[in-house]
C-alpha cells in the first residue's frame, strides 16, 4: 500500500504580475501631475491684467491647477 501527500499552494502574484496589477494606478497619478504642472504653466505666462481680467491672483496659481488637476 502506498501512501501519498499531495498538497498545492495558491500560487502568489509575482513582481511583474504586481506591477502590471499598479501600473494603472501610476498611468493615472503622472497624468494627474502633467496636468498640475502644465496648469501651473499656463497660469504662470499670463500678465498680471489677464490675471486680474480672470479674478485670479498670482497666488491661488497652485491652488487652482491642483484642483483642475485632482478635484477638491
Amino acid at each position: 500500500m502506498a501512501t501519498f501527500v499531495n498538497s498545492t499552494t495558491a500560487a502568489t502574484p509575482g513582481l511583474v504580475e504586481r506591477l502590471l496589477a499598479f501600473s494603472p494606478v501610476i498611468a493615472e497619478a503622472m497624468r494627474k501631475r502633467r496636468l498640475y504642472i502644465q496648469t501651473v504653466y499656463e497660469l504662470n505666462q499670463l500678465t498680471e491684467r489677464e490675471l486680474a481680467d480672470l479674478g485670479i491672483s498670482r497666488l491661488a496659481i497652485g491652488d487652482i491647477a491642483r484642483e483642475a488637476a485632482y478635484g477638491r
